[in-house]
């Protein structure tokens, strides 16, 4: 009896798992995706994992498509700290689609640290929009 129970209950589980996953949705387009990040932060947050996973999906049913991330800061630091900050949120986000099967010769980086706001302006409302690593189609 023990064991009947055991393998019904493990059978909820994976239903479970399967129906409240993640938010992964392939996009139609890759162009301008962004996956966003903290105050001076290259983490993955789990809102940006399920975007760039939707982009590795594109590029599993895409295998001609080649991108290229740009990492991008916020107005505040120096060029050179924002430089090299954007270098490791493009970075970071090549790896999540790497480590999800994508060539990494299909994805370059690039970092524009604080010189390519996505919205210009000051104040946490719109500093929040330039912290991205964006995608784009070569």
């Amino acid at each position: 009896m023990k064991v009947k129970n055991l393998v019904l209950l493990a059978g909820v589980a994976g239903m479970l798992a399967a129906c409240c996953g993640s938010d992964v949705v392939e996009p139609a387009d890759l162009n301008d995706q962004r996956a966003f990040f903290a105050f001076n932060s290259s983490e993955i947050s789990d809102e940006a994992r399920d975007n760039l996973l939707g982009q590795s999906l594109y590029m599993k049913n895409h295998e001609d498509v080649k991108i290229q991330i740009a990492g991008n800061c916020d107005e505040r630091g120096s060029t050179e700290y924002n430089l090299a900050l954007g270098a490791r949120r493009a970075n970071a986000a090549k790896s999540v689609l790497v480590n999800d099967g994508i060539d990494a010769k299909r994805i370059s980086t690039i970092s524009y640290g604080k010189e390519r706001p996505l919205v210009k302006g000051t104040g946490e409302s719109v500093w929040k929009w330039n912290r991205n690593a964006t995608t784009t189609v070569k």
